[in-house]
């Protein structure tokens, strides 16, 4: 596909469209306005609706949050589609395919050595006899009594053994775990790239832990997307909220938490003062909580300078593609999957992520591509298709190119870009031929425009904080404020940067809620909780 650019001054996204392929093709810029990183846009083309940036909800119809008010939602509009059978798949350089099922036995009888067939199976029936344990372990506050209580069931379903294999599960890396238990590689390939949604890499710690959790997450739960694209998940929330008499006001631009005798009473946004009956939850980084919404002497310096200290993880990059028909992948299996990774597993995915952590665009980045028309043909027009790309191993200030073609000294330029997203396309093209024929308009959302867009996306990273072990699990948000309430009474913290962590999941924030809702409960639990942290008994005026 030839290219011809055509630069604006400020832009939310680059796009470019094509009349063909024999045409030539020009880029423009769109700029686009929605809630949180839960969108639906037509960001190409009229009739092509693109999921701006998160799709897949597994995270949030196996979790918590989902049990208590799915319901709900469904009678509020919320419709899901999922893949019944074949879910995703990895397709590594030399054209190797390796497909998940549903089915986990099915998924198996693929390995090439039988002794990993009952290994995969094994794995998967430990975390179901632990479910109860893992699963609240993941879904409460870890620095309370339910710590102990979770940690004392795991030792009785597995006993100590079964409890220390987990640890040492959580200290190992992806590329360890399966080297250590596999004999093949079908697993890595297979399951390593899927660390990435978690905002690991293969040799970050606590990866073999999440590898059979994903699996097991995957094969209960699949890849649901929502009909008509993920837009209509936050209105079905707001059909809901409405009908209980909550008042939701967007678009607004929260400046200050206000604090009274040490207590959060509210908050003032946009000029206006709203205040807080109960409480107030902030969805944001320990960064913007306690440097800029906080006054200043609210909370002990030592807290704060934690939160200065939490690091941010790799940035993103998303590119939408509307095509006028399905591309034509070489491994015909593919082109029912609803989402493929092009990467080798640990060995292309952990050189990308290399570079990107040392702030080189990679010679050839993990490509999650996403097919959502397969299951929702609602999304595109009759017999079009469109690609849901996305891009987590790129760095937020590039200080170079792994590949050595692209011009990184402007930072994320335009041009910059429109080649990267050329690189990217040209990588699909390798397994499907007719990518560039089919290509009628692409859309880029570089790092810079995520954090842009998105105050908590700090320098691109969409997932709030990296999630190493050591700012995971009892030391997230902080090493010592690793809860949801804070050292101000009445505050809360939810989202990415807490636990359990990213992903779409609403984990945080049923936590929250049921603390706060439970009576008895959240004076109990504030009161306590509150007290152990390290606070300022009085404020500067």
């Amino acid at each position: 596909m030839r290219l011809s650019w055509v630069p604006a001054s400020t832009a939310s996204s680059r796009r470019w469209n094509s009349p063909g392929p024999a045409g030539r093709s020009s880029w423009s810029n769109a700029t686009r306005r929605s809630e949180g990183f839960i969108a639906t846009e037509e960001r190409t083309r009229p009739g092509y609706l693109h999921d701006t940036y998160s799709s897949w909800q597994p995270l949030f119809v196996s979790g918590a949050a989902y049990a208590s008010l799915g319901e709900q939602l469904h009678r509020h509009g919320l419709e899901y589609r999922n893949a019944e059978e074949w879910a995703t798949a990895s397709v590594a350089a030399d054209g190797r395919t390796t497909l998940f099922h549903r089915d986990p036995e099915r998924t198996a009888a693929a390995f090439e050595h039988s002794a990993d067939r009952s290994t995969y199976l094994a794995a998967l029936a430990f975390l179901g006899e632990n479910f109860g344990s893992i699963g609240g372990l993941m879904g409460s506050e870890l620095r309370s009594p339910a710590l102990v209580r979770y940690a004392a069931g795991l030792v009785r379903t597995g006993g100590r053994h079964g409890a220390e294999r987990l640890l040492r599960s959580m200290a190992t890396s992806g590329r360890g775990y399966t080297r250590r238990e596999y004999r093949g590689d079908e697993v890595d390939h297979l399951l390593v790239p899927w660390l990435l949604h978690a905002g690991l890499s293969p040799d970050h710690a606590s990866g073999g832990l999440m590898i059979p959790l994903l699996a097991a997450t995957l094969h209960s739960f699949g890849v649901p997307v929502v009909v008509g694209g993920a837009g209509q998940f936050v209105a079905a929330f707001r059909a809901l909220l409405d009908s209980v008499g909550v008042q939701v006001e967007t678009g607004t631009r929260v400046e200050r938490i206000l604090v009274e005798d040490g207590r959060a009473t509210g908050v003032l946004a946009d000029g206006k003062v709203i205040r807080a009956r109960r409480a107030v939850v902030a969805s944001v980084t320990p960064t913007a909580l306690y440097d800029d919404l906080l006054p200043h002497g609210t909370v002990a310096t030592a807290i704060v300078e934690e939160a200065r200290r939490f690091r941010y993880g790799r940035a993103a990059m998303q590119i939408h593609v509307a095509l006028s028909g399905p591309i034509g992948w070489r491994d015909v299996r593919l082109r029912m999957i609803p989402l493929v990774h092009l990467s080798d597993g640990s060995g292309s995915t952990g050189i990308a992520c290399a570079e990107a952590e040392a702030g080189l665009l990679p010679r050839r980045p993990t490509v999650v591509v996403g097919q959502q028309y397969v299951l929702d043909p609602s999304r595109v027009p009759p017999g079009a298709a469109a690609l849901w790309l996305q891009l987590q191993e790129v760095p937020y200030a590039p200080r170079g190119d792994a590949a050595g073609e692209l011009d990184t000294t402007s930072g994320w330029t335009s041009a910059l870009a429109q080649g990267y997203a050329e690189r990217v396309l040209n990588q699909i093209a390798e397994h499907a031929p007719d990518l560039h024929d089919r290509t009628l308009a692409v859309d880029v959302i570089t790092p810079t425009d995520l954090a842009a867009y998105n105050p908590n996306a700090v320098d691109g990273d969409p997932y709030g904080g990296s999630a190493e072990l050591d700012q995971s699990y009892l030391w997230r948000p902080l090493p010592s404020s690793g809860r949801h309430v804070t050292p101000v009474s009445g505050l809360w913290q939810i989202g990415a940067s807490t636990h359990p962590g990213a992903g779409l999941n609403g984990g945080s924030g049923h936590i929250v809620a049921k603390a706060l809702t439970e009576p008895g409960r959240f004076a109990r639990l504030s009161q306590q909780l509150s007290e152990r942290m390290p606070r300022r008994t009085s404020i500067p005026s």
